[in-house]
């Protein structure tokens, strides 16, 4: 990871630059994978099964038996950690409703408005180099809490044919029992269009890789909505003289063995700590499993020095990372000055995976500078706002007339007459 000491602002935009993502090219190769999907259904789905993930699907449903299967294979160790997660994002997420907000504008106008969970949702899980079942936690749980009527769950299976066995207990786990075993691109044209197997949905919730990103934003072409834009995973540590150079090296690394096109970056007001965080990040990266993944990521990550706070501040808020890690001596005052992050992790003692995980928090975050305009999944993810009035006599009596003058104004006259005569039926 290269340093830089103290740069000029000027700098800034071109030293904060993400890898670059190529969605238009990729759309172009996608497009054609979502126009055979809506064409020919289930039988365009088992052929990409074959041609990009080498299995051979007879049933694109996961059926009882083999939840059951799965559920035995899980150990009972790793059960009562995902139970543990699935309680704690549950909780957090469950005290996120709201109730019906009620106001009387003026007397005789009543506004309220109340929120409606969205229909039919999707849930895209990928499998890959890494099964991410607690992605089933983080966009199941609150569907399920929304109370979506319909949710499916796609992900791709192995070369047996197979899903995950963590990623199915989970699902039961949850509540979920529309599960099918399809992924990649072909799994987003699935829940847009619907087969003869996976309904078309609402709403996409998941990340992937950038096969599954662009055929997302295709997907909102057509009239389907989409939790988020995205790109790849990141974090910025910002960390002080007090920081453990031992937690800054593992918080960076975890996030770096996510892809080779993750990024991470490192912000201090010490060399000292940049310097021994370095030592460690090269020393545990070392016996990583995924070491090499990690080192292509950190090739085009870097590190800042810099003496002042509040200039280290605006850089941090500039960057407007996926993950902020606030490895400071007064992160907690710190952490009221930040408005711009997915999520916050406050203090020497909170590492970024409690969040991925089980601390209760949603992981589904916005990437690429998108937490400048983006939230992170949360319950309201699930819901639609609906606005309600209702107006007795007297509302319309005292506000009619200002209704018909404004309408006027704008030279709208049926918008006048829909106030006038009512105004004349109570003369």
């Amino acid at each position: 990871m290269k340093v830089y000491k103290n740069p000029e602002r000027s700098e800034w935009n071109d030293l904060l630059q993400r890898p670059a993502m190529r969605i238009e090219e990729i759309e172009k190769q996608v497009t054609p994978i979502l126009k055979t999907v809506q064409k020919d259904g289930d039988s365009a789905l088992r052929a990409f099964s074959r041609q990009f993930d080498g299995a051979e699907v007879d049933s694109i449903t996961v059926s009882e038996k083999e939840f059951e299967e799965a559920i035995s294979l899980v150990d009972d160790e790793l059960k009562a950690s995902i139970d543990i997660a699935i309680e704690n994002v549950s909780k957090f997420h469950a005290s996120q409703k709201t109730e019906t907000l009620e106001v009387e504008t003026m007397e005789g106008i009543n506004c309220w408005r109340k929120s409606v969970p969205i229909q039919k949702v999707g849930l895209y899980i990928p499998g890959g180099s890494a099964p991410l079942f607690s992605t089933v936690i983080m966009i199941g749980a609150p569907a399920i809490i929304a109370g979506c009527q319909e949710v499916c769950l796609c992900t791709p299976p192995n070369k047996e044919g197979n899903i995950h066995p963590a990623i199915l207990y989970t699902a039961q786990k949850i509540g979920l029992k529309n599960v099918y075993k399809v992924g990649g691109a072909q799994a987003i044209a699935a829940m847009t269009f619907g087969t003869e197997t996976i309904p078309s949905v609402s709403k996409i919730f998941g990340p992937g890789n950038q096969y599954v990103t662009a055929a997302k934003q295709l997907a909102t072409k057509e009239g389907v909505a989409i939790d988020m834009p995205a790109g790849p995973s990141e974090v910025l540590v910002w960390a002080d003289a007090t920081a453990h150079p031992e937690f800054i090296a593992a918080d960076l690394l975890s996030q770096a063995e996510h892809g080779a096109d993750s990024q991470v970056i490192l912000v201090s007001s010490s060399m000292d700590t940049i310097e021994k965080s370095m030592v460690e990040v090269e020393k545990q990266l070392r016996v990583l499993p995924r070491k090499d993944i990690a080192a292509k990521a950190l090739s085009h990550s870097r590190s800042f020095y810099i003496e002042d706070e509040n200039v280290a501040l605006d850089l941090v808020n500039e960057y407007a990372a996926e993950h902020l890690i606030l490895s400071l001596d007064n992160a907690e005052e710190v952490s009221e000055k930040i408005i711009n992050a997915g999520s916050v992790f406050v203090g020497h003692l909170t590492p970024e995976s409690a969040g991925d995980y089980a601390s209760g928090t949603n992981h589904t975050l916005p990437t690429y500078g998108y937490a400048k305009n983006y939230s992170g999944v949360s319950l309201d993810s699930y819901y639609r706002k609906i606005t309600f009035q209702k107006i007795n006599k007297k509302g319309l009596t005292a506000l009619g007339p200002h209704v018909e003058r404004m309408a006027e104004a704008e030279e709208l006259q049926a918008h006048k007459n829909a106030v006038t005569v009512r105004l004349n039926s109570l003369k």
